[in-house]
């Protein structure tokens, strides 16, 4: 009796260990950029692009000139006073803690929107970005509400719409911040590239091969650099973006190595993937 009892407490532990193992090699569905580690992989390449760093964090009190006729580009995406959304981030931070160093200067930022004017702006102005972005926790929120709100989450969005993986989302993600969403004298935005793309290849959600899209709203995105005359080094793409297509890791996984205005940049294997 005994030893029909240990037979079957044998089987039983057996089939447990059957069952539980019978799981160990199913692969881990996909993670977007949703995902806050995947997200912070896509803040290092936009950085890499915008800041020459990948460390991201370090570029809430980053603000100059850089010469392309919006005026001043600053913060963790290169929000400009010339565009609006340097605006907008200092409007919503007010909101938050309506005696800041910056609520000063909301009259300037809307009277200079649409043009390169630091009338009413200057050092400052400048002074004070960097001040508030180093010493209060509500301004660098104000940063990442916009960045989601105007740029990241629209790009998602349409991203998961078309079908795309991790890569195919930052790669939207990045067009949005260099272009915004529609077209402005002088800037072709991501509707008129995606538009373009989606003439040549089908996107994955209508039954297109996901590699061959993601070229063609690569290439749209390129001739759009080359239309715009505040911009005509497509490095961000050609030894970056493209380098991730040609390797089929539309899931964005580490590592990476690619390349930007010839620096190399690399970010090693995170094991949580």
């Amino acid at each position: 009796m005994a030893r029909a009892l240990l037979a079957l407490l044998l089987m039983s532990l057996l089939t447990l260990a059957a069952c539980a193992g019978s799981g160990d090699h199913e692969p881990a569905a996909p993670v977007g950029l949703d995902d806050p580690a995947k997200k912070d992989i896509a803040m290092q390449l936009v950085s890499s692009a915008e800041n020459s760093s990948l460390d991201w964090k370090a570029q809430y009190k980053y603000i100059e000139d850089i010469d392309d006729g919006r005026g001043y580009t600053a913060g963790i995406i290169g929000f400009c006073s010339g565009t609006g959304d340097m605006l907008a981030v200092v409007e919503r931070y007010t909101k938050a803690r309506p005696s800041n160093v910056l609520a000063p200067f909301l009259p300037a930022l809307r009277s200079v929107k649409g043009s390169d004017s630091h009338k009413g702006l200057g050092q400052h102005f400048t002074d004070a970005w960097a001040r508030a972005a180093v010493s209060d926790p509500a301004f660098r929120a104000a940063q990442d509400a916009e960045r989601d709100r105007l740029y990241f989450s629209p790009a998602l969005r349409q991203a998961e719409l078309d079908g795309l993986g991790a890569l195919g989302q930052f790669i939207y993600f990045d067009a949005y911040v260099m272009h915004g969403s529609g077209d402005s004298e002088g800037s072709v935005g991501f509707r008129t590239m995606r538009e373009q793309a989606v003439r040549t290849a089908k996107p994955p959600a209508s039954g297109g091969d996901e590699k061959a899209y993601l070229n063609a709203f690569l290439d749209a995105r390129v001739e759009a650099i080359g239309r715009e005359p505040s911009h005509t080094d497509t490095s961000r793409i050609e030894t970056a973006q493209r380098v991730f297509v040609d390797k089929n890791n539309f899931d964005l996984d580490t590592p990476l190595e690619w390349k930007v205005y010839g620096d190399s940049y690399r970010i090693g294997r995170i094991d949580a993937e």
